[in-house]
């Protein structure tokens, strides 16, 4: 017997923002991104995560008209479809299943540069290979077992992560006298010409917050707990990285190797403080928080599959739920495979783990700008069709538009170096792929159609909280 039913009412506000802020990765970031930054932006570091974070606070204004008026497996991709229409939304769900993968990969080649670092300092030597699976198989059963079993275990590996690294930053502070950088503040002796690349770099590091909303059919009162959950992931980041950025280009001025420069920013930290005791568990926590990222990223992906496959864009095994469980486990194997598969044949292809990070997670950051740019165009004609349209949402549609077009223009100018100047017409391949296998699927199944609208519909109804016109025009 087939079950298609995903457990009810099972996460909470704190295990929803546990999944977004898991997917967003703070640790990673500090891990590793806040050099690339430094490179770009220098002294104004903090200034583009503020900015960046300012900006994300636009898109998920427009994300949360609907996460506030209805709930669903599927995240944006049922959104966009009710604003814009089923072609659109499969596209923007198509985009998130590349987003959701891609990080999925990263969260595997950063366990294994980690877990490579700690075992390297007791003289072991393992393949990544063997890394990328041990991380996959237990992030993968994890998911496929309890979806609240996960939510708890991201919960405390990245809040004790992230603990750690601001209780680091705190006695950087400390060894100061907490007295203010100056050279930070001074905006007329930086330059600003790269402060749009250092944006698009905080953007990148920001996205995944919106993953909460993949998980309305089993958040305990969704549309309360979803909406806080997107917008509460997004601050608490977006501070955690103004903070630590300015904690750690403060810290490392005058060590002997600039901040751009530094592999393991946040060992380099421990040691300038003379507290070299914490690097092993800075690496731990790292290590940790990248399998909690690839945990995060099944999850989430495997309830976009899921709800595309429940309208058949998809095999229809993809729709079934585990009788136990009541997890999507066929599409957790779908998501936990291709997590593995392709930074292993990217080892093969004789790259290393760290240059496999970079990769996919530059591609699939690009996962992230579609559904962002089509949800902020679904919410005010979504709004309009329930009558409920005001300028001030007009403007939050707007603002969010023009500043989405900064990362999407500054991902491709100035050209950065091959490969990944090749990284955006690949996405525009596997994007022209998807839609035109979706609108292709809608011509040939006619009825289709008919059946996705009622389901949209019904789920409509289900949670809403105001009046609707209903999905016409999908």
């Amino acid at each position: 017997m087939e079950h298609t039913r995903l457990r009810p009412n099972c996460l909470s506000f704190s295990e929803l923002l546990a999944q977004a802020i898991a997917l967003i990765s703070p640790t990673m970031t500090a891990a590793l991104i806040i050099p690339v930054m430094f490179s770009n932006t220098a002294n104004l570091s903090w200034l583009a995560y503020a900015l960046g974070t300012v900006m994300l606070i636009f898109v998920a204004i427009n994300l949360n008209q609907f996460a506030r008026r209805t709930a669903g497996v599927g995240s944006m991709y049922a959104y966009v479809c009710r604003g814009l229409g089923l072609t659109a939304g499969g596209i923007a769900g198509w985009s998130l299943i590349w987003a959701y993968a891609g990080i999925a990969m990263a969260g595997v080649t950063g366990f294994a540069v980690f877990a490579d670092k700690l075992l390297s300092a007791v003289g072991i030597g393992v393949s990544p290979i063997v890394l990328f699976a041990v991380c996959v198989l237990a992030a993968g059963y994890c998911a496929w077992k309890n979806v609240q079993l996960s939510a708890l275990m991201m919960l405390f590996l990245e809040g004790l992560s992230m603990l750690l690294i601001l209780a680091l930053c705190v006695v950087v502070l400390a060894q100061h006298h907490f007295a203010l950088d100056l050279a930070q503040f001074d905006i007329g002796a930086s330059s600003l010409s790269n402060m749009g690349l250092g944006v698009v770099v905080a953007i990148f590091s920001l996205v995944g917050f919106e993953c909460a909303t993949a998980f309305g059919d089993e958040a305990k009162n969704p549309l309360k707990s979803i909406p806080r959950a997107v917008i509460w992931s997004l601050l608490i980041s977006g501070i955690f990285f103004v903070f630590v950025t300015y904690a750690m280009v403060y810290g490392v001025r005058g060590y002997k190797t600039p901040l751009d420069q530094i592999d393991a920013p946040l060992n380099v930290l421990a040691e300038v403080v003379h507290m070299q005791f914490l690097q092993i568990p800075l690496s731990l926590a790292a290590m940790l928080s990248f399998f909690s990222l690839c945990m995060s990223c099944i999850n989430a992906g495997a309830r976009v599959v899921f709800a595309m496959s429940q309208h058949g864009l998809f095999h229809a095994s993809a729709a079934n739920t585990h009788a136990r469980n009541e997890t999507p486990h066929v599409a957790v194997a779908a998501m936990s495979i291709g997590a593995f598969l392709v930074p292993t044949l990217l080892v093969f292809a004789h790259q290393a783990p760290l240059d496999i990070f970079n990769y996919v997670g530059t591609l699939a950051a690009f996962g992230f700008l579609v559904p962002y740019f089509l949800i902020t165009i679904a919410a005010p004609v979504y709004l309009k069709r329930l009558g409920q349209l005001r300028g001030r949402d007009i403007f939050a549609c707007v603002a969010a538009l023009v500043l989405l077009l900064l990362p999407t223009v500054g991902s491709v100018y100035p050209v950065p170096a091959a490969p990944v100047k090749y990284f955006p017409y690949l996405f525009a391949v596997y994007v022209a792929i998807g839609a035109l296998w979706i609108a292709s699927f809608y011509r040939r199944v006619p009825t289709a159609s008919g059946r996705v609208k009622l389901d949209l519909e019904l789920s409509h109804e289900r949670y809403q909280t105001v009046p609707s016109t209903g999905i016409e025009g999908l």
